[in-house]
């Protein structure tokens, strides 16, 4: 079973920085993509950054520029660097990988960090 753990949220003021970080419990080249989303209450969840196993990174329009995906594979670590937080990035962020097993795609979820942008 493959396990995500995330870490590295908290309170942090408008304009300050934050990484967050997600574990994997296998290697993460067993990956197609893995991803950063995020919910804020009463919203839907929403994709803020990903990283394909070529090392291409694709960002929501809202973080660009602010937030930087990168892994290290020898640790089995995808981290989101997120700069110049806004109130409005404040949220529960979850880390997702994606597998593709006998070429169907699964999805495996972290059980989310929380990030709150507040002065």
């Amino acid at each position: 079973q493959v396990q995500l753990v995330e870490s590295g949220g908290g309170l942090v003021q408008p304009g300050g920085s934050l990484r967050l970080s997600c574990a994997a419990s296998i290697s993460i080249f067993s990956f197609k993509s893995m991803g950063w989303y995020r919910q804020a209450p009463g919203r839907e969840r929403e994709l803020v950054a990903v990283i394909d196993s070529g090392g291409s990174t694709n960002y929501a329009d809202s973080v660009k520029g602010r937030f930087t995906i990168s892994n290290d594979n020898a640790k089995n670590t995808v981290y989101l660097r997120m700069n110049s937080l806004k109130p409005e990035d404040a949220a529960v962020y979850y880390c997702k990988a994606v597998q593709v097993v006998f070429g169907h795609d699964y999805n495996y979820w972290g059980q989310g960090t929380q990030v709150t942008v507040s002065s």
